[in-house]
């Protein structure tokens, strides 16, 4: 198998088993719900651990490449806590708007060099589909809608780790979530200008989806009040 079928067929397995979960907890909410959700959990947790451990013992570990700093990694660990603490709503929102905004992107555009059956294959598919399964279960599964104000929080704080990293990218000559240079593969930020614009461009961006994706929420809380 090919590596760029196995790749496709992972996150079609993943849609499969997200669709069919979210499904079941609406149509036959219960105690196993929660279960599930720890599930969740615990794959996402045994991934990001697992990233961060594999290079050092094969030896390939580097400042540069191998820290938890890009958002999806911080979205990996966000996610598995709110899967475990659903009731955490600032948890919730961040795994909803990261995951369907910059790790749905990532999941669409993979930047992937590794091939199947190659772990970091492994690590990149579990995460960046399970970061996105995670949000669809928590928000359409168990109805944990985001909260008034959602999209300002969870720009700031997105804002603000973005200023963190970029100040340890400059620091350390690295390139932890693209800002000092577009990925190799073909992604939404080649289309965005050259560096450093396409950082400015991608801010309004996402900025934009935060609103598309919080919108519903907005129109069914003034349909339900009228």
């Amino acid at each position: 198998m090919s590596s760029p079928l196995a790749y496709w067929v992972g996150v079609a397995l993943g849609a499969v088993g997200c669709t069919a979960l979210c499904v079941a907890c609406r149509r036959w909410p219960g105690p196993w719900t929660r279960w599930a959700g720890r599930g969740i959990a615990a794959l996402l947790a045994v991934d990001a651990v697992t990233f961060v451990v594999s290079p050092v013992v094969t030896g390939r570990w580097s400042v540069q490449t191998s820290l938890p700093l890009a958002l999806c990694d911080v979205a990996l660990i966000v996610a598995a806590v709110a899967c475990w603490f659903p009731q955490w709503a600032l948890a919730v929102e961040l795994t909803w708007f990261w995951g369907l905004t910059g790790t749905l992107q990532a999941v669409l555009t993979p930047d992937l060099t590794a091939t199947f059956p190659q772990l970091e294959f492994f690590e990149f598919v579990v995460g960046h589909v399970g970061i996105v399964v995670a949000a669809l279960y928590l928000v359409v599964g168990l109805r944990h809608t985001p909260r008034r104000g959602a999209v300002g929080r969870v720009f700031a704080i997105t804002v603000a780790w973005t200023a963190v990293v970029g100040i340890f990218d400059w620091v350390t000559g690295s390139n932890y979530m693209f800002l000092a240079a577009v990925p190799e593969h073909t992604s939404l930020l080649s289309l965005l200008g050259p560096w450093p614009w396409y950082i400015l461009s991608a801010a309004v961006v996402a900025l934009v989806m935060l609103l598309l994706l919080d919108a519903p929420f907005r129109l069914h809380g003034s349909r339900s009040r009228r």
